[in-house]
């Protein structure tokens, strides 16, 4: 399956995990971060989850990012 085919939430938990990966934290960390809990992080980046406009405005400022720039490419 290419990246054009996939799923949107599995699109949204990969580029969760890229970024995560690109900043050093664990999935605790970022949960910490964007004050989820921890067992969200996974399932965000598994694609399990269909995540609210907040859940993507907290995940935005924990990368400390643009919402724009986080949902970026996944068209």
């Amino acid at each position: 399956m290419t990246f054009a085919n996939m799923d949107i939430r599995k699109k949204f938990g990969k580029k969760v995990k890229e970024l995560r990966q690109a900043k050093g934290l664990s999935q605790e960390g970022l949960a910490h971060l964007a004050e989820l809990d921890r067992t969200y992080i996974p399932s965000i980046e598994k694609g399990e989850r269909n995540v609210s406009i907040e859940v993507i405005q907290k995940l935005s400022v924990a990368f400390g990012i643009k919402i724009s720039e986080l949902l970026k490419g996944l068209d």
